[in-house]
């Protein structure tokens, strides 16, 4: 069985097939995403955007691939960038909690959010000056990953279409669009660990309870970054 959207099979056994916990019909939402993809993270497997997609209609939701982007190629990248309903998702301190931004505008607002390795997003997002026009926001959630297959870099840290549901949600102002997001996600992460896969614990956890087990970086920077995490400081 083929899960399918604009024409791009992603091909599991019918028995894995996530057809089943996607939204018989595409969400209905005023919201459109812009999705600024990585490169590398189209060879990945377990990719949390095309699930994504899937939920949404093909105008509400729309992938870039790249690590540059400059108004002269992509002109209505651009043209987004500049419109004053456009928000880029990326914490930082000069970011407003989503959840106490004004979202009173009666037109609809356009997200960009970064997909990649944080170090990836990092790169595209402050060597790209595009994604400085809009207004910056971040989520204030307590919320712990879905995604538990893959490694996130802290406790904290969200995949990306788990950021998706959780913004679609407040700028919707409609809980169901979580939830409904969330389920082929959570469907996912359930076959793999059925079928052999691990929990993977953030690398915040595995330091601070012993378990890393990897060497550690000999980078300076790196290695800094490492026990930022370990003492709970915000990196």
């Amino acid at each position: 069985m083929e899960l399918l959207h604009r024409g791009t099979p992603v091909c599991r056994p019918q028995k894995v097939c996530l057809c089943p916990f996607l939204p018989v019909h595409p969400l209905k939402v005023s919201t459109c995403l812009y999705i600024i993809q990585h490169p590398a993270e189209e060879s990945r497997v377990l990719r949390t955007v095309p699930l994504l997609a899937a939920c949404l209609p093909e105008d509400k939701c729309k992938v870039l691939i790249g690590r540059r982007f400059s108004e002269d190629r992509h002109p209505e990248l651009a043209s987004v960038c500049k419109n004053s309903n456009t928000l880029i998702l990326y914490p930082g301190a000069g970011a407003t909690d989503l959840e106490e931004a004004d979202l009173t505008s009666p037109d609809p607002y356009v997200i960009i959010i970064i997909d990649g390795t944080w170090s990836q997003a990092k790169d595209i997002f402050f060597k790209n000056s595009l994604f400085r026009i809009p207004k910056q926001v971040q989520l204030r959630t307590s919320l712990s990953s879905q995604y538990v297959i893959r490694t996130q870099p802290t406790n904290a840290c969200l995949s990306t279409l788990e950021c998706a549901a959780i913004t679609l949600a407040i700028v919707e102002k409609n809980d169901v669009i979580k939830e409904t997001v969330l389920r082929p996600l959570q469907a996912l992460c359930s076959f793999q660990l059925q079928h052999g896969a691990q929990v993977h614990h953030s690398k915040e956890h595995l330091l601070k309870n012993g378990l890393y087990d990897k060497p550690m970086p000999k980078n300076k920077r790196k290695l800094r970054r490492m026990e930022l995490l370990v003492n709970n400081v915000k990196i």
